[in-house]
Order: C-alpha cells, then structure tokens, then sequence
C-alpha cells in the first residue's frame, strides 16, 4: 500500500481519503456478506475477505502517512478488546454459553459507559441500513427502560408473512415517491429524541 501510495504510485490511491474509501468499505463489507449468505466457495470466500482486509490495509496507511497510528495499532487494538472481551479464553470466568453471552453484553456495557452517550442512539452508526438500525436502537431502548413503542397490528404469523408486509410497505413508499430508507431512518431519529 505504501509503493502504491507512493509520489511514483498510483495517482488514484493517492488522493483517497478515510471519507472518499467509506462508499468502498461499505461495498466490500456487503459483497461479503452476500458470499458468507450464499455459502461462496473458498475461493470467493477468499478474495472477498481480502477485499474487506485491503479496505483495513489502506485506511491504515492513510492514517500512518499523516503520523496519527498504523496497521500494527489496529491490529493491536483489536487484539486487546478481544483478550478483555473474553475472559472466559484468558482468565477464569464461566464458560457456558449463557455466562459468555452475559458477559460479553456487560464488557460491551462497561466499554459504552466510559463514552457519555444521552441518547439511546448515541454510537449506533448512523451509516447502518435503517432496519438493522431500528433493530439496534430498539434492543437498546428495551434494555434501558424496558419500555418500547407498540408494535403494529397485524396478522403476520411468521418471518416470511413479515418480509412480505414489509416488501408491501416499500411498494407503498415507492408509489409515494418516498424514500423508504430514509422515511425508517427519520423514525428511529425521532424515536430515539423522544423520552420514556
């Protein structure tokens, strides 16, 4: 990434920034994702992991060319959280799966409590697709107050007849000309600046 990045490099690679690669990541995250989806075979398995990987590579060096951290520091970050996120792997607590789950929730918990958040939004990634953003502000609004808006009724008895509903709901959005995307998106803004 350095030669590429280089004054005799690649003219492209060396005019991204951390914002002009997030289209990319995010890109390369879901091309994944749909290869793991589709059980892919090793080798697209392979490559797609290694473009997820590059996209780490590169953003790393950006930030090592302006001397803030470097490929070694993520790495090294990453190591840690997981050695403390695991204590039932490299110390003694419980290793059932109920124990391990718990624990994992609390260390997220403890983490999230040294960041001041005073939304039950705050650090959810604005950038997440809304629904898995509803998903995650929702959980977290449960846990905290254990109080949550009241679910639509209808006679949705199962996941499918629930993806058919909301494939309904976008068609609705989409002879509207609204953007269903960002109509879920707005929800959970207001949701999350409503207090319980």
């Amino acid at each position: 990434m350095r030669i590429m990045r280089a004054e005799d490099g690649c003219p492209w690679d060396r005019e991204q920034t951390h914002a002009s690669l997030v289209q990319y990541l995010l890109e390369e995250s879901y091309e994944l994702a749909e290869a793991i989806e589709n059980s892919a075979a090793d080798d697209e398995l392979v490559e797609e992991l290694g473009d997820v990987l590059f996209q780490v590579v590169f953003h790393s060096e950006i930030a090592r060319a302006d001397g803030r951290f470097d490929f070694e520091r993520v790495a090294g970050a990453v190591a840690d959280k997981m050695r403390a996120r695991h204590p039932h792997v490299f110390g003694d607590a419980p290793r059932d799966i109920d124990s391990v789950k718990s624990n994992w929730e609390r260390l997220k918990a403890d983490e999230a409590g040294k960041r001041e958040r005073k939304r039950v939004d705050d650090g959810v990634p604005v950038a997440l697709p809304a629904l898995q953003r509803a998903q995650k502000v929702l959980g977290r609004l449960e846990r905290r107050d254990g109080v949550l808006p009241k679910a639509a009724d209808s006679n949705v008895g199962s996941e499918e007849e629930f993806g058919d509903a909301l494939l309904a709901l976008v068609q609705t959005a989409r002879e509207q000309g609204w953007d269903a995307e960002r109509a879920l998106r707005d929800a959970v803004r207001r949701l999350a600046e409503r207090e319980f």
